[in-house]
Parts: C-alpha cells; structure tokens; sequence
C-alpha cells in the first residue's frame, strides 16, 4: 500500500537528511561512522534537491529514480552496517542495520509517481 505522497515523501527527505547530520552527535557515532554518516547525509540532500517533486529545487532527476535509488541504498546499506560495524563497534552496525530498515520501509510504502502539476 503506498500511503507516502510525493510531497510527504519529499519532507521526510529533508526531515532525513537533518537526522542523518544530527545522528553523530546524537548517538555519539564513532569517528569513521560519523565522517560516513555525513557524507550520506549530504548524498541524500543532493538526490533530494535534484529530484524533479515539490520540493526538488533543480528537478532533473525523476522521482522513479529517486525511488529506484533509494531501493538500491536501503540493500547497500546492510553490508555496510557489517562492514562499519566491523570497524567502529556494534553501535554503527546497529545505527546502519535500523536505517537501511527505515530507507527501506520508506521506499515501499511511497508513491513514487508524481501529479503533473509539480512537474515545473
């Protein structure tokens, strides 16, 4: 069931991205996690700015995309909570392992189909 509209979708894009550049200080990530955690961060705002839905700003690439992109993240995401984890302790294989758990819920309850009008 797809009970995510674009336009919520795109807040909680946003919403994600101040997480993900508050979570190392809020759940004082490891050093190595936190430079990771950053840089995902700003990927995300990037994907998010240049999504082509309300709240893109430059609107070049598709919404399908970002939804195909976001699919594609939340599977990376789970060698990567391994992988970090392996590196920096439990707390960022955990950290990772619940966020590829919410990229992923995300993506399969969005629509990732966009009304005409914001097509500007």
């Amino acid at each position: 069931m797809k009970i995510l509209n674009s336009k919520l979708h795109g807040i909680i894009d946003y919403i994600v991205v101040v997480f993900l550049w508050l979570s190392p200080s809020l759940f004082n990530l490891p050093a190595y996690t936190s430079w990771f955690t950053y840089a995902i961060g700003g990927v995300h705002f990037l994907l998010t700015i240049f999504t082509n839905f309300k709240y893109g700003i430059i609107k070049i690439v598709p919404l399908n995309i970002h939804g195909s992109i976001e699919l594609l993240v939340s599977i990376v995401l789970v060698p990567l909570a391994f992988y970090l984890g392996s590196i920096d302790g439990s707390v960022s294989k955990i950290f990772y392992l619940l966020f590829a758990v919410a990229v992923f819920a995300t993506w399969f309850i969005s629509d990732y189909t966009v009304p005409k009008k914001f097509f500007s």
